[in-house]
C-alpha cells in the first residue's frame, strides 16, 4: 500500500515538472508579445524590459494558479498588468516620476532601426491615457479578442468597447 501511494507521489511530481517546463518554453514563445505589451504600458524599453522580467518571475512562481481552461497568453497579460499597477503605485508613493519623454528623445539606440513611420505611430499611442493605451494595445496591436482584454484589465465589455472607440477616435486625431 505504501509502495502505491510512493508511486502515485512520484508520478505527481513528474507531471508538475512536465507542465511547468512546457509553461516555460510557451513564455519563451511569448516574449516578443509581452515584450510589446510592456512597452505600451510603460512607454520606456527598460522599464518595459524590468515589467516583463517581473512578470515571467512572478508566472513561474505561481504556475499552479494557472487555471487548465485559461489562456496563458491572457494569464501572463494579466500579471503583467498588474505589475505595472504595481510599480506605479510604489513610484507615486515615493514621488518618483518616469523619466521626460524630452530626455528619451536625446538618446539614440542604434540597434533600433524603426521606420519613422512606426516612431509616430509609437509616439501617438503613448500620448493616449493609460486606459486607453492599455485597451488599444491588447485589442489592436496583440490581437486579443473584446472578452479576453476585458477579463485582463478586470472591466465589463462595455467599458472595454468604449475605451478602445475614445482611443481609436484620438489616435486617428494624432496621426492625422
Amino acid at each position: 500500500m505504501e509502495e502505491n501511494g510512493r508511486e502515485d507521489r512520484t508520478s505527481d511530481i513528474t507531471a508538475m515538472r512536465e507542465s511547468n517546463e512546457a509553461l516555460r518554453e510557451e513564455i519563451v514563445s511569448m516574449l516578443p508579445r509581452l515584450r510589446r505589451f510592456a512597452r505600451a504600458l510603460a512607454r520606456n524599453t527598460h522599464d518595459a524590459d524590468d515589467l516583463v522580467q517581473i512578470a515571467i518571475e512572478r508566472a513561474l512562481t505561481r504556475w499552479q494558479q494557472l487555471r487548465p481552461d485559461s489562456n496563458p497568453l491572457s494569464w501572463l497579460f494579466g500579471i503583467l498588468r498588474n505589475a505595472w499597477l504595481d510599480e506605479a503605485r510604489g513610484r507615486a508613493r515615493r514621488g518618483r516620476l518616469f523619466a521626460p519623454a524630452e530626455r528619451a528623445e536625446q538618446i539614440a539606440d542604434p540597434l533600433t532601426s524603426a521606420p519613422a513611420s512606426v516612431l509616430v505611430v509609437e509616439d501617438a499611442l503613448a500620448r493616449l491615457p493609460q486606459e486607453q493605451r492599455i485597451a488599444v494595445a491588447l485589442v489592436l496591436i496583440e490581437g486579443l479578442s473584446y472578452a479576453e482584454a476585458a477579463e485582463i484589465l478586470g472591466v465589463p465589455m462595455g467599458t472595454l468597447t468604449s475605451r478602445l472607440a475614445r482611443g481609436r477616435a484620438a489616435l486617428q486625431s494624432l496621426l492625422s
